[in-house]
């Protein structure tokens, strides 16, 4: 036990909790005693819930998220995990209290009478709770981010649906209690994936302390455009009601997306090096992902998924599982901030840039060094496996983005400009575009790969198999 204590920041989890507590009480508090001063408090059902069941005993997987809220902080193994843990649940708490001040909302119909057991806790809510602070549950996002935080820390698949099982109770509890209507739970979901998505436990940067307000014209363009359209689908939403109330999930990507191009960069997407986003930035951005995916479809659809540019070097778009296998495995290097790698493939790297916009030099010098660094590691592995009885791996580089136009374009150009035989970017440019004319490059790029320079000496690449 001595040994438990010291190994984890209980202190500060305790200051957390005395912090939290006093913060939950007070700020939903003034939500439900604000509400209870307006004269008209709207309510926003569907026909259909009138026959959701009432069920006192789910009462009680409704409370276990306070024992669960309580003891998440405790198990915290470093100051950082805490601080972001802590960091999450106090973002849900203060924007689900704001949504309820500004747009307060009511449940529509009452309990009936409860008695035995279930009483006590029916009894204890209403202590403190009226029928308002209704969208975003706060209770959903709570479960969203105790869910993420618990699964890290269980191993054994039985332990996992475990968890799985209570949360789906947790969730499903504020329905047949009468808790909340159904619209409170997709919003409240939302706010937990928004609060996971904003404060990552990995060592990573945080997304505040990454807001760089950006300087690019087209970078602020094409933020406006996407918040034109995250407002464009959110009128849509209100104004047509029932189903069209969905269209608030793309709205809010949209809206997201239009910060990483305005001030996050491509580190909104949370992206990984080997290609893979994280589960909360994946649902986040769905929408959004799926319109890009396709829109790369149907530009890409009549070309072939890749081109050879130089033996050992293949330029395309982003390929299907299928595709990668048919091309013989070859080592992946991806631009695309926005569309994963497909899963299972090994040794993939990912340098994420925004689509539509130029980086800087720096960023495409650092693209040719990743695909530098995978041609060594594919021709090294290549080497270790002849004479093998297993199938060797290919020695080939496949640089790909969404369409393969004009990320992956330039990478491969400053690859070919700074390590590969081509003598200099005019060189290079002029290969790939004999190898694939498609590709979309303009001044802007042109001048982003003029200062890279052919290398008289290759530097040792590390590797990273």
């Amino acid at each position: 036990m001595t040994a438990w204590l010291a190994q984890r920041p209980w202190k500060r989890a305790a200051a957390w909790l005395v912090f939290l507590g006093p913060l939950f009480y007070a700020t939903y508090g003034f939500a439900n005693w604000w509400a209870t001063t307006r004269a008209s408090v709207p309510s926003m059902a569907f026909a259909w819930e009138r026959h959701v069941p009432f069920w006192p005993w789910t009462i009680f997987p409704y409370w276990t998220i306070n024992v669960f809220y309580a003891l998440s902080l405790f198990l915290a193994r470093s100051k950082h995990t805490l601080d972001r843990h802590a960091l999450r649940l106090v973002t849900a708490t203060l924007v689900a209290c704001t949504c309820f001040i500004l747009w307060p909302l009511h449940f529509s119909f009452g309990q009936p009478p409860v008695d035995g057991a279930p009483a006590f806790l029916f009894n204890a809510l209403r202590g403190f709770d009226q029928p308002f602070n209704q969208a975003p549950s706060l209770h959903i996002a709570l479960a969203v981010i105790l869910w993420d935080w618990y699964r890290q820390f269980l191993r054994p698949l039985w332990a996992r649906l475990v968890l799985h099982v209570w949360a789906f109770a947790i969730c499903a509890s504020v329905l047949t209690t009468w808790q909340h209507h159904f619209i409170d739970i997709p919003t409240g979901a939302l706010l937990g994936i928004f609060c996971v998505w904003l404060w990552p436990l990995e060592r990573v940067v945080s997304m505040p302390r990454a807001w760089h307000r950006t300087r690019d014209a087209q970078r602020r363009k094409l933020g406006g455009f996407y918040a034109a359209g995250a407002v464009l689908c959110l009128a849509a939403a209100l104004y047509g009601g029932g189903i069209a109330l969905w269209l608030a999930w793309p709205a809010a990507s949209l809206a997201l997306v239009a910060l990483n191009y305005i001030g996050f960069g491509a580190r909104g997407f949370q992206m990984n090096r080997h290609g893979r986003m994280g589960w909360a930035a994946r649902w986040l951005f769905a929408p959004y992902r799926l319109g890009a995916a396709a829109n790369a479809w149907l530009w890409t659809r009549k070309l072939p998924a890749s081109v050879e540019v130089v033996p050992g070097l293949r330029l395309g778009r982003r390929p299907t599982r299928a595709e990668w296998l048919a091309a013989g495995r070859p080592r992946l290097v991806s631009l695309c901030a926005e569309l994963q790698l497909p899963a299972g493939v090994p040794h993939a790297r990912c340098v994420p840039l925004l689509d539509l916009t130029v980086p800087p030099t720096v960023r495409l010098q650092r693209a040719a060094a990743v695909i530098e660094g995978q041609r060594r590691n594919a021709a090294s592995a290549t080497r270790r496996a002849e004479g093998a009885t297993h199938r060797a791996e290919s020695a080939t580089v496949w640089v790909c983005c969404a369409l393969g136009f004009s990320r992956s374009a330039a990478a491969s150009i400053a690859w070919l400009g700074r390590y590969g035989a081509a003598g200099g970017v005019a060189q290079a440019e002029a290969a790939v575009r004999r190898a694939r004319p498609q590709i979309v490059l303009r001044g802007a790029w042109l001048a982003s790969l003029e200062p890279l320079k052919p290398l008289s000496k290759l530097p040792e690449v590390p590797r990273h198999d």
